[in-house]
């Protein structure tokens, strides 16, 4: 499918989807957990139901017929797979967490973990390491240090070391060691995207788990111990709303984006400061932000504490006076795409003058024409190049436009619930 767009004025109000990050952590738990848990307001995306049908897979009974309310009867930390083969899609959130939880798993039980062509491509050597360092086997079938694998257990804790390039590795041992026999010190020679494991931490500490953090640099986990059943609401998204700020901060009269609790932990909600820096005018009322369009400036931002961020942002300096650097991300090359690559390759066919640096991009003032763009079948790409169009007085057009039901199904809607001349075509 392709998403045609063409030049647009945004106004209106608009609620922001369910967090992909919260729902996926909330499910991960609630399937290790002891009884049944509720998952209020969940995001329904291609990605969350990867992680459903994954824990479905290693025991957990999860009832999804209320897309409001999802209902979890846990394993109590008993893995027991049902297939040897689990599938996780596109999701690499599902596959790094599930791989931690497999390791739970009785000796002599073996599950693979597979999925689509992009995920094949991403890397987790590193946590394989970290799993048979605490007593897991895993296994890269092609010996490349990705998927498939297959893991076996059991996992009875111990010392490891880990670069977490990415901070689901982390993340991962973070949901899986409270679990083992025996104690967990984790030492992190790396990390990526710290806020996201803050992220993790918050649902540990709601379910009182004991642990000690020595400044992200040092974890020390308590074992034996167990995940509760509970009841919880996900949070708006800030990854999903990074759109909407960037379209509004380029193309609206008046926009409100509705639900948006910066008390949480999400890093993408530092898009709102991004922002001011390039002179856009948001004003934030309780979980209310309004922005309205006009001039940006160049600025330079570390992304690493934001990689999901980058596309969009990307877009945004396209249209922006004066230089932008988008630099320390260079996670973002290890996403479902080298996304640094990809969007330096599809802005440059607009007319955009842009460099591409090992971490990162800079984007110099140019005047965006129309094209059409590949969108490289990844979800952000797709949503943030379909921004640029908002801008241009010809049609543009973004392939590979399915891609978006990855993490969020309602963009288009939500996008023409403002006024957008945006229309998904086949």
């Amino acid at each position: 499918m392709k998403l045609v767009v063409s030049k647009s004025l945004l106004s209106g109000k608009v609620v922001m989807p369910a967090s992909k990050s919260h729902t996926i952590r909330a499910l991960a738990i609630a399937s290790l957990a002891n009884g049944q848990s509720l998952i209020q307001k969940p995001l329904v995306s291609r990605d969350t139901l990867s992680a459903v049908n994954c824990y479905r897979e290693l025991g957990a009974e999860i009832d999804i017929l209320d897309s409001n309310l999802w209902k979890v009867s846990g394993t109590n930390g008993h893995i027991n797979a049902i297939g040897q083969t689990i599938d996780v899609g596109n999701s690499g959130t599902t596959l790094r967490f599930a791989m931690g939880s497999a390791a739970l798993a009785e000796q002599g039980q073996v599950i693979t973990f597979t999925g689509d062509e992009q995920i094949q491509t991403r890397p987790v050597g590193s946590l394989m390491k970290s799993l048979m360092d605490l007593g897991a086997s895993c296994k890269s079938i092609k010996d490349n240090g990705k998927i498939p694998v297959q893991i076996s257990g059991k996992l009875k804790g111990g010392k490891t070391s880990i670069s977490a390039t990415t901070s689901q590795y982390l993340s991962s041992l973070l949901l899986c060691t409270p679990l083992a026999a025996n104690d967990t010190e984790i030492e992190v020679a790396l990390l990526n995207e710290p806020d996201y494991v803050q992220m993790t931490l918050d649902w540990l500490n709601r379910q009182k788990i004991q642990y000690e953090n020595h400044d992200f640099h040092k974890f020390s986990i308590r074992g034996k111990q167990v995940f509760k059943a509970f009841e919880a609401s996900i949070p708006a998204d800030f990854s999903s709303a990074t759109f909407f700020l960037c379209a509004g901060a380029m193309a609206a009269d008046k926009v409100q984006l509705q639900g948006l609790d910066f008390s949480d932990s999400q890093p993408d909600k530092a898009v709102v400061d991004y922002l001011k820096q390039m002179g856009a005018n948001i004003k934030i009322e309780g979980k209310t932000v309004t922005i309205r369009g006009g001039e940006l400036r160049g600025v330079r931002i570390d992304m690493n504490r934001t990689p999901d961020a980058l596309c969009a942002m990307a877009v945004t300096a396209a249209f922006a006076r004066g230089t932008t650097e988008l630099i320390n991300v260079p996670q973002a090359r290890s996403k479902e795409t080298d996304r640094i690559r990809c969007m330096a390759k599809e802005l440059r066919k607009m007319n955009i003058d842009i460099d591409e640096l090992p971490d990162g991009l800079k984007i110099h003032r140019s005047k965006p024409k129309a094209a059409r763009l590949h969108g490289w079948a990844d979800h952000r790409i797709v949503m943030a190049l379909a921004m640029a169009g908002l801008n241009l007085e010809e049609e543009f057009t973004v392939d590979t436009a399915e891609a978006i039901d990855v993490t969020f199904p309602d963009y288009v809607k939500l996008m023409q619930a403002l006024g957008a001349n945006m229309e998904l075509k086949q």
